[in-house]
């Protein structure tokens, strides 16, 4: 296990507010996986599936700062 994921593991189960950032990171990855899958999108369908990928985004930069921030004050690790 790397220390990116060790640090991962530690603050799912010690953050709450990274845990469900994490929830809902990966709810966004499904429902894009979902559109994905699709042969063809309509133009409401490319909308969204932009709209999540920028939300995704947002909530894995958010992820990488607690991340950043946990090794900061754990330099132990």
């Amino acid at each position: 296990m790397t220390k990116f994921e060790k640090i991962k593991e530690i603050l799912l189960v010690e953050n709450e507010e990274f845990r469900k950032i994490a929830f809902k990171h990966r709810e966004l990855d499904e429902e894009i996986e979902k559109l994905s899958k699709k042969k063809y999108l309509t133009p409401e369908e490319q909308l969204k599936e932009a709209e999540l990928k920028k939300q995704k985004l947002a909530l894995k930069d958010k992820l990488l700062y607690f991340i950043e921030e946990y090794k900061k004050n754990h330099p132990e690790l």
